[in-house]
Order: structure tokens, then sequence, then C-alpha cells
């Protein structure tokens, strides 16, 4: 069983394409195309359909590729990864306790204001690398 970079390298290269050539058909960069068959990064899902037509090889091939080995998320993807979450969990307690009436304008809104500085630690974050 190969990874999806495996299987998108080995069929681009099946089809003779270069991987310019690849993002062009998908309107994206070569840099993008890249990364998925370094297995750094996966095609969006919106995109697997388009890729699959592109490489004329099945959704589920795509799909059923295995995880690739070895790695784990790094320190600077995990908190990535929370400050997205935190922002969006802070919204949502605001939303349900407010429907529940189980909380003051006070409260809520240092929930929210939390995670609008998490938004902002991570647009920050984005800016400097």
């Amino acid at each position: 069983m190969k990874t999806m970079g495996e299987i998108i390298a080995n069929r681009r290269k099946e089809k003779g394409m270069t991987q310019a050539e690849l993002a062009a058909k998908m309107n994206i960069t070569d840099k993008a195309v890249s990364k998925w068959e370094r297995n750094l990064s996966c095609p969006d899902i919106n995109s697997v359909a388009t890729l699959a037509e592109a490489l004329d090889i099945p959704v589920d091939e795509l799909l059923s590729a295995k995880k690739p080995e070895g790695h784990e998320a790094t320190p600077g993807e995990t908190v990535g990864v929370i400050l997205k979450v935190i922002p969006l969990a802070m919204g949502v307690a605001v939303v349900v306790l407010s429907a529940m009436n189980e909380i003051d304008v006070s409260s809520a809104l240092s929930l929210l204001g939390i995670g609008m500085v998490c938004l902002g630690a991570g647009a920050l974050r984005k800016t400097q690398g």
C-alpha cells in the first residue's frame, strides 16, 4: 500500500506530467503538488476529485492511501491547531450557554475576548513565519 504522495508522484510521472503541469490543471501552485508528493500536506478534500480526474485514477484510490509513517505534529503545528480550536470552543460555549440562559454578558464577553486573542496570536504567527 502506498501513501497518497507516492500515488500522486507515481501516477503523475506515468502520465508524463511535471509538477507544474499537474498544478496548472488544478489551478494551484507546483509547490502544493511538491508538498503532497513529499507527504508534507494533503490535497484539500474539495480538490480530491479534480486531482483524481487529472491523474485519471479513481477517487477511492487516493482516499485509501496509507498514512505516511513518522510524521508527528511539531510543537508549532500543535500550537497552530490550538490557536484555531480555542476561539471555536469559546464561541460555541457562549452560544450554548446564552441559549440556556446560563451566562451573563460579562462572562460571555470574556470568553469571546479569549477567542479573539487566540485568533490574533494565530494571525501574528502566520506573518512571522
